[in-house]
């Protein structure tokens, strides 16, 4: 039997500098213009190699942009008098899609599978959001995950975006132009969530 030396991974200062700091962009300051179809083909590649059991794949990509965000911010309206939101909560996502450039529907579509229980795929699904965002980010363009009401209500995203019974929404990624730096949020203290045994 040979003995195999296996080199240590090689310390990346660089990527461990953009995981401490990276910062996801409020949607509402990301404007156009947005990642071409190449870009997103990269950032998609990327977001796609992430934790997943079994190799299901228990998810896919809805890439929204130009005439489709116009038409799904002018369903919004009726979906939310529908559901009853308030007048605010349906103009804010309005806003939102009216002026965002692209944005990636996350669909978790999970996969039958007697090893992997449908809660680890739908972990997966969220580990392929925040890949999305990560991706875009180091891409240098600005990411907002942000899915709201409208993305959690079965009957308009089978309407609008073609999520079917099984599936369900994961997370919606805006991606564009940063129009503008965000200031530093708190972030967790290690000593109030980390326990040593």
């Amino acid at each position: 039997m040979t003995n195999t030396t296996i080199a240590p991974l090689a310390h990346n200062d660089s990527v461990m500098e953009f995981l401490t700091t990276r910062r996801s962009r409020p949607a509402k300051t990301i404007k156009g213009p947005g990642p071409d179809r190449a870009a997103l083909e990269t950032i998609l590649t990327a977001a796609a190699r992430t934790p997943d059991h079994g190799a299901l794949v228990p998810w896919r990509f809805i890439v929204l942009s130009d005439e489709a965000l116009t038409a799904y911010a002018n369903t919004l309206q009726a979906a939310g008098e529908r559901l009853g939101v308030e007048q605010a909560n349906i103009d804010k996502p309005v806003g939102v899609y009216t002026q965002s450039p692209c944005a990636v529907v996350v669909v978790y579509s999970p996969k039958p599978a007697a090893k992997v229980p449908e809660i680890e795929q739908l972990y997966s699904a969220g580990a392929v959001c925040l890949s999305l965002v990560n991706a875009t980010l180091a891409s240098g363009w600005a990411a907002s995950w942000v899915s709201g009401w409208h993305s959690h209500d079965p009957q308009h995203v089978a309407e609008q975006l073609g999520v079917t019974a099984d599936e369900k929404v994961a997370g919606i990624i805006h991606l564009g132009t940063e129009s503008m730096v965000p200031p530093e949020r708190p972030r967790p203290d290690l000593s109030n969530i980390v326990t040593w045994k």
